[in-house]
Formats: structure tokens, C-alpha cells, sequence
């Protein structure tokens, strides 16, 4: 059976990369989801950007200069942006109905913060009965107290294997799955 795609794309913002630190290796992240996004456009694949609406005060609240989509992967004409306010895109958001809406049965999840908004929404999504594919090399972080971002990265994608497929950018397939 033939399933339909999308891209989600979670919380990459302006603001993710203006703080002291940045997130792991954030030029090639960014380079990894132009491309993605670049052919998934070119598929067919719808692009469904999420865009987190921080709290009052923090780096990415809603209309502060670090709260827009970043501008090297902006929203095209055709693709969808959603605005959230909890880690799991489809908590308090339009997601599924959008989904719904479009036949959408694989869900091909990148973005940040890794151990956040990515793993809470990839959970998310496998509970609701998608078809997750978690890319690899289309996800980050920051380093915390205990644990190097890349040990964060290598861990997730380990942990998240229980949801989902675990796939590197360029060894994904858009179109169909």
C-alpha cells in the first residue's frame, strides 16, 4: 500500500541559534534541511513547518526577532505553518486534523531540541498510528549539564528506533512511501 508523506519540520527558528551556544553542528543542520525540504517540494511532499510560541521573556516568543523560521529554510508558497506552545507538535495544534485532511500516513520528522519537541512529537506520532521516520542527521541540540549534545543525538536516535524508522537524509525516499 502506497502511503503519503509529509515533512515536518520542528522549531527551527531564528532564535535556536542566537543563544551563547549554539546547537550541534548547526550550518551543516541547516544545510541537511534545505536539502530535505528542497526535495520534498520537488516530490510532492507536503512541508508542514512548526513553530514553537515561547514564553514571555524567552528567545523564541511569539513576534521577537528570534521567533521566525530561520530564514536559510523558509516557508514556500504551498507549505503549512503551525504554531505550537507545548513539546509535542500535535498537542493543542492542527496537526493531526491537517494530516487527516491530506491522507497523510508518514510522518518524516526533523528539527530541535532533540530530547524535546522532536522525541515528545515522534512519540506522538506513533501513538496516533503514523508511519515515523525519524532522520538521523535532520534533528539537534544543545549540550546539557551531563551530556554532550552528539551523545544526546546518538542516544535518541538509538531510543527512537522503538518508534519509528531511524533514516540518514540522504538515504531518504520522497514520493511514496
Amino acid at each position: 500500500m502506497v502511503k503519503k508523506q509529509a515533512l515536518l519540520v520542528v522549531d527551527v527558528q531564528v532564535g535556536m541559534f542566537d543563544t551563547e551556544e549554539s546547537v550541534e553542528r548547526a550550518q551543516e543542520f541547516l544545510a541537511t534541511l534545505a536539502n530535505l525540504i528542497s526535495r520534498a517540494r520537488e516530490s510532492g511532499t507536503l512541508v508542514v513547518y512548526v513553530q514553537h510560541c515561547g514564553a514571555k521573556g524567552s528567545w523564541i516568543e511569539m513576534d521577537t526577532p528570534g521567533w521566525p523560521i530561520h530564514p536559510s529554510i523558509a516557508p514556500s508558497e504551498g507549505d503549512v505553518v503551525l504554531l505550537k506552545r507545548e513539546p509535542d507538535a500535535f498537542h493543542g495544534t492542527s496537526l493531526q486534523s491537517l494530516l487527516e485532511k491530506h491522507g497523510i500516513r508518514q510522518l518524516i520528522i526533523t528539527g530541535i531540541a532533540t530530547q524535546y519537541c522532536v522525541d515528545s512529537t515522534v512519540r506522538a506520532a506513533y501513538r496516533l498510528g503514523y508511519d515515523v521516520v525519524l532522520v538521523e542527521d535532520g534533528h539537534t541540540t544543545w549540550s546539557g549539564e551531563s551530556l554532550s549534545a552528539s551523545k544526546i543525538i546518538d542516544h535518541h536516535n538509538r531510543t527512537l528506533q522503538r518508534f519509528g524508522a531511524v533514516v540518514k537524509a540522504e538515504q531518504l525516499k520522497f514520493g511514496h512511501a
